[in-house]
């Protein structure tokens, strides 16, 4: 099938795809986070689809520039199921990836990559992303909502 919108029905497979890449899913967490992804348009969530089979998914988020002509798009997740990995799933998902931001007239896409995961470094290097020494982040104290209680 390949890619599409992902929905609700696919909390369960993007939980173990997150999970493959050690993040902690809850499912009434993550529908809520799906359902917030979906229902704003500077969000994309699509997933690929392979004989009714979710193997990867991806999020996209599209951020407007105040002072640059040309925007910018986030990837803040591709994960491709262990058992699916290179078959070029991946590819097609960055590349899709690449329509969208250009059709919204970004001129860059930023990926933020786990040090210890090599391959995927590697990975974005063959679709053509340079390593960007720095990179600043702040941890903010949270207040729990009612899901996480």
């Amino acid at each position: 099938m390949g890619i599409r919108i992902a929905n609700d029905k696919d909390i369960v497979k993007i939980g173990d795809l997150l999970a493959q890449l050690g993040y902690p899913t809850e499912p009434v967490f993550l529908r809520e986070k799906i359902l917030q992804l979906l229902g704003d348009s500077s969000h994309v969530l699509v997933v690929y689809e392979e004989r009714g089979d979710v193997e990867s998914v991806m999020s996209i988020h599209f951020v407007p520039q105040l002072a640059l002509v040309g925007d910018f798009a986030i990837i803040s997740y591709l994960a491709v199921d262990a058992n699916s990995r290179s078959k070029g799933i991946g590819k097609a998902l960055e590349e899709y990836c690449v329509e969208l931001a250009t059709e919204r007239n970004c001129d860059r896409i930023q990926v933020h990559c786990n040090i210890r995961r090599t391959d995927a470094h590697r990975f974005y290097e063959r679709q053509g992303y340079t390593e960007s020494r720095k990179y600043f982040s702040k941890k903010l104290e949270r207040h729990l909502s009612s899901i996480e209680t």
